[in-house]
């Protein structure tokens, strides 16, 4: 069983399913869905639309440099059949692919470390400006510890025009 990848979003396309397209000159593009030959056929560049592995690559969302990738090459070198080698390959198989899961964790937990730390000051800036939301005003009167402290400032104020009656 061949499984092939899709040429525009680099998705896994199963036998049976999706849409081969061959061009002019012999070479072939595979599709896993209809969207991916629509957004073809509209000439859109994979690494400029949001959900493909293209664009997700080229901006630091999924991991571009890994060990692990060089494993999932397609090899077109027939081997002879080995009970043993593929037992081991299998078994292989199952390491590098839980190899590859922690390595994504990994890269999606530095992705996100400084958003924690921003999502934290944002919380505390909404808390500040709404404080009196929570608790009663009762208690922000009792305890003045809650409130935020008064900050003067000055505000310099045109000086008032004599009133002149309207002319006609």
């Amino acid at each position: 069983m061949r499984l092939e990848k899709c040429w525009f979003c680099s998705s896994t396309v199963y036998p049976g399913h999706g849409i081969q397209f061959v061009r002019n000159d012999a070479k072939i593009f595979q599709f896993c869905r209809s969207k991916c030959h629509k957004n073809f056929k509209m000439k859109r560049n994979p690494r400029k639309v949001k959900w493909t592995k293209a664009y997700r690559r080229l901006n630091g969302k999924d991991m571009t440099q890994d060990s692990t990738f060089e494993f999932e090459r397609k090899r077109n070198r027939p081997e002879r059949y080995d009970r043993n080698l593929a037992e081991n390959t299998l078994k292989a198989i199952k390491k590098i692919d839980k190899v590859r899961v922690d390595r994504e964790a990994r890269h999606h937990a530095l992705r996100m470390k400084g958003k924690k730390a921003k999502e934290q000051r944002e919380a505390a800036k909404e808390l500040e400006q709404s404080i009196h939301m929570v608790k009663a005003p009762a208690v922000l009167e009792k305890e003045p510890a809650l409130t935020l402290p008064k900050i003067k400032v000055k505000v310099s104020q045109p000086q008032a025009e004599e009133n002149h009656p309207m002319e006609e």
